[in-house]
């Protein structure tokens, strides 16, 4: 009998069900790959050497609304254990451990993927994973504070910072400052002081 979700996850009886602390969201499901069961997952990542490194990788559910009158989502597993797993096309296709329907691996369509951290490979000089600037505090050269970073933009050549300004009323993208992620403009990134020090004027 083919094994369906909830079967997955009762396979792993007595494995952790929760995320680990150091989880990061890697990628999305796309759906079935190949006729036995595979996955496509889209990694969110030009670099997707976390996933090819985890052999673990953690399952929640898309956060994206149904559409009103749409079917129940199927359960999913807390976890798959991945077999094989390689880049196909701008993608990533992988075998799992216990998954052999098509039919339930399409079911997975728009599940968040997660893995530990310990599985990013290193980051060069001067280097920074998106995750670690979300959240700092971006100040000018005379130390006015320009908001904090709550995403960014991959523009191709380069990333685009953007920064809320203090007071901004959420969601509201047209008070957001872009500021291009490069030399030019970054004078410094201080992780541990949750802090990117930049040229840019508060009227740019």
């Amino acid at each position: 009998m083919n094994p369906h979700p909830a079967a997955l996850a009762d396979a792993a009886a007595g494995e952790p069900t929760v995320l680990p602390a150091d989880a990061i969201e890697v990628a999305r499901v796309l759906g079935a790959w190949g006729v036995k069961g595979g996955l496509k997952v889209k990694p969110f990542s030009a670099d997707a050497q976390a996933l090819f490194s985890a052999k673990r990788w953690f399952l929640l559910a898309s956060d994206v609304p149904r559409p009103p009158g749409a079917q129940a989502a199927t359960p999913l597993p807390a976890f798959l254990d991945v077999q094989q797993a390689r880049e196909q096309s701008g993608a990533v296709v992988a075998t799992v451990k216990g998954l052999t329907d098509r039919d339930v691996a399409q079911a997975m369509s728009g599940a968040r993927v997660f893995v530990s951290r310990v599985f990013f490979p290193p980051t060069g000089e001067q280097e920074f994973y998106w995750i670690d600037l979300i959240g700092l505090s971006v100040v000018n050269r005379a130390s006015l504070l320009l908001g904090d970073v709550v995403g960014l933009i991959e523009t191709g050549p380069h990333c685009v910072l953007r920064v809320k300004p203090p007071g901004a009323d959420e969601g509201d993208l047209s008070e957001e400052r872009l500021i291009p992620f490069v030399d030019a403009y970054v004078d410094t990134v201080d992780l541990p002081g949750r802090r990117i020090s930049v040229d840019w004027e508060v009227d740019y």
